[in-house]
């Protein structure tokens, strides 16, 4: 009769919601829709053969609309009985509404009963997500039925079909369920509750013929009602209101995620599925110009995430959001250069987490690189000299003579920039984040590429100086630290030599610091983290949880040519999935997936986003230190020997798009490329299609050397490449 949560044990849902939009519904695994942000709850109900059936006396499944748009349904198998419960929002920013659809259909023989639309003051979120937004209990103070719609907190539900009966209750008088288990309403229109526990339901009888449907529609307002839709209208008119809000909103999804497309064998379409979801999701998560990780507990706009999941949009081939984000988010950096790590309702958060300025220089830098805006890019050029300003600032407080000639400790922050809890990790003890030092590279580099943009050949040079001190200062600073603490891999900082390749990865990218970053320390980490990700997947270690920031990895091991690896860990985090159907992570994932834990928002699009920056790797990837384009380094040797082989179009890329389609044809693989973009100094470079070395390629028909054995070197388009093996 009541929320999952309350046995304890964990529920998964997803969220609903319009691009942009301040307000967003969830709704659960069992179908139950919370309206809003600490909200109330509709909770679906059937009444058949003298029984109240709930969400623990069915099949349930869950699924979104084309395996991809955000349209999510729960379905209730029942006996003969399937109810399907859809969710969507419909409309713009600041004028949206949710629309819920609950169609009950006869699989065979008598289908008779109720269906119950209970209204209760629970939240989606469980109470053990209270981080920064309390879950469980929401109050309902009040409910009223007013001209056929009712009232709860004055916030709106509107039939659209005409309820059999309709009624509320207050706490003192009994939950709602007490009347529902005897196939009743309680008979009062208005109710009050001192403590916040008001219910209500509305009723609907069905009598469905065998392989027919019935649908009921309600319409909760996000914002202020005016005027429409009405209440009670007769089942065409409400099926036709719907049906036009749907459609509407399913060609607007598809126009925003269908600008690129990749196509898989069907076994693995379910990768392009959630990078698609995942994109959704971040709209939908975004407040205006504000790019945020969730819409309860992460509402708030941080810089890191916000730079990462923007470098997504931008692959993906979003630019205006992008740009806007950029605007809105720049505008507080403070009178001393610092760019705050995150923004909200309040401003910009002052706590010092070092890498945030980094993360705006390099936030800048990929905006143009997808855009080429040169007039835009000169508009954030005080941005770029104010930040770079406040790195020296910061450095200067770690070359003095006290870290110069202190102890091993002191001598290894040398030329860093200092402490700070950038990495959750270090939120109790600010640390000397390598997390840090890398973004801050990350910036450095790209601010003297901007300067050189721009035409400011004074601070080009000067940024460059700038630079390469900072990268001695910072490999040196490894060194040193490795040594102190007598250890072989990469440490996530400097005072405890911690082992955390989750971290390390952003060296590999966005930093592109690979054949720089200390060898063989970095290959070393990454063993190291694999051999524990095998042990984990393969449960010979005890675990309890991790955070689905290590999809992070799977571009890591592209990067790195071992895409045996990286599709390892792919199959891994695309398995834990909560549901499947929905395709999305929380920011925790645990062993077991009905610990009553935290978890972070559903869907925590920081997450999702670190996803489609990996597998977009596995296609396309622009490799910094030769100004190469890479293509298809991570693609599964699965992929290419089924008959449907892999086909890109039109994946946007630093230098245009790029389209292309690998294919075995016979003993040979064949690609082909082409696409709107112009090639880059270091030319295009095919990596080898299977796990083997080449034998022999041709490009156009012309024999070619394959570099090493791995990789062919195209240097114009279209090109169509044979490669045998």
């Amino acid at each position: 009769m009541f929320p999952r949560y309350f046995l304890p044990e964990q529920s998964y849902w997803t969220i609903v919601g319009s691009p942009g939009d301040a307000s967003e519904a969830l709704i659960n695994e069992a179908g139950t829709i919370e309206v809003d942000q600490m909200s109330f709850s509709i909770e679906p109900f059937l009444y058949v053969d003298n029984t109240l059936v709930t969400w623990n006396d069915v099949t349930r499944s869950q699924s979104l609309e084309n395996d991809y748009l955000p349209i999510p349904s729960v379905q209730w198998k029942y006996n003969n009985i399937v109810l399907t419960v859809r969710a969507f929002a419909t409309g713009n920013a600041g004028s949206s509404q949710l629309i819920a659809t609950y169609k009950i259909k006869n699989l065979g023989g008598p289908a008779q009963g109720k269906l119950f639309l209970a209204v209760r003051p629970f939240q989606i979120n469980p109470p053990w997500q209270g981080l920064n937004h309390p879950g469980g209990a929401s109050r309902i103070d009040s409910v009223r039925i007013d001209n056929g719609m009712m009232l709860v907190n004055e916030k709106r539900i509107i039939p659209l079909n005409a309820p059999s009966g309709i009624g509320a209750t207050s706490f003192a008088n009994g939950d709602i369920t007490e009347y529902l288990v005897q196939d009743g309403l309680p008979s009062e229109q208005q109710v009050l509750d001192e403590k916040g526990f008001c219910s209500a339901a509305l009723a609907y009888d069905f009598d469905v013929v065998s392989g027919s449907v019935k649908e009921i529609h309600l319409v909760v307002p996000f914002h202020a009602w005016r005027g429409s839709p009405t209440p009670n209208m007769n089942d065409e008119s409400a099926g036709i209101y719907v049906s036009l809000a749907h459609a509407s909103t399913r060609t607007m999804w598809q126009s925003m995620l269908d600008r690129f497309q990749v196509k898989l064998p069907p076994s693995a379409q379910p990768i392009i599925n959630t990078i698609k979801s995942n994109l959704a999701y971040i709209f939908i998560n975004q407040d205006g110009p504000r790019i945020q990780p969730g819409s309860r507990n992460y509402e708030r706009s941080w810089i890191r995430d916000g730079s990462l999941t923007s470098t997504a949009l931008l692959q993906l081939g979003i630019k205006d959001e992008v740009r806007e984000y950029v605007d809105w988010y720049s505008t507080f950096q403070f009178p001393s250069g610092k760019i705050p790590c995150v923004v909200d309702s309040r401003g910009g958060d002052p706590t010092n987490e070092h890498d945030s300025h980094g993360q705006m220089i390099y936030l800048i830098m990929q905006t143009f690189h997808f855009t080429n805006d040169t007039a835009w890019l000169r508009t954030k050029w005080e941005t770029v000299v104010n930040t770079v300003r406040y790195i020296q600032k910061l450095r200067a407080e770690r070359k003095t003579d006290l870290y110069r000639n202190g102890t091993p400790q002191q001598r290894a922050c040398y030329g860093l920039v200092p402490e700070s809890i950038s990495h959750e990790g270090y939120w109790n003890n600010p640390m000397h984040s390598y997390w840090d030092d890398f973004f801050i590279l990350r910036g450095l580099k790209d601010a003297t590429a901007i300067a050189g943009i721009v035409g400011e050949k004074k601070l080009e040079a000067e940024f460059a100086v700038e630079r390469e001190d900072f990268r001695k200062d910072f490999y040196a600073s490894i060194r040193r630290a490795m040594k102190n603490k007598k250890i072989n891999y990469i440490p996530g900082c400097v005072e405890l030599g911690d082992f955390d390749a989750t971290s390390t990865t952003v060296g590999i990218n966005p930093a592109n610091e690979l054949g720089v970053i200390p060898e063989p320390a970095l290959h070393s980490t990454f063993d190291r983290y694999y051999d524990y990700f095998t042990k984990r997947k393969n449960n010979t270690v005890a675990w309890k949880d991790y955070t689905p920031y290590e999809n992070r990895v799977i571009g890591s091991f592209v990067y790195l040519d071992q895409k045996e690896r990286a599709q390892d860990a792919l199959a891994f985090f695309m398995n834990d999935r909560r549901p499947h159907g929905w395709n999305h992570w929380a920011e925790v994932v645990h062993r077991d997936p009905l610990a009553p834990k935290y978890i972070g928002d559903m869907p925590h699009t920081w997450c999702g986003s670190d996803f489609i920056r990996s597998v977009r790797a596995i296609f396309v990837y622009e490799r910094e230190n030769d100004t190469a384009l890479v293509v298809g380094a991570g693609i599964a040797d699965s992929w290419v020997d089924d008959s449907a082989g892999v086909t890109v179009t039109n994946l946007p890329t630093y230098y245009g798009t790029i389209s292309y389609s690998i294919k075995r044809v016979g003993k040979s693989v064949v690609v082909h490329l082409d696409g709107t973009l112009h090639v880059p100094s270091g030319k295009i470079i095919v990596k080898s299609p299977l796990s083997k070395r080449i034998k022999s390629a041709t490009v156009n028909g012309v024999k070619v050397k394959a570099v090493k054995g791995k990789e062919i070197r195209v240097d114009k388009l279209p090109s169509t490449i044979t490669i045998s093996y």
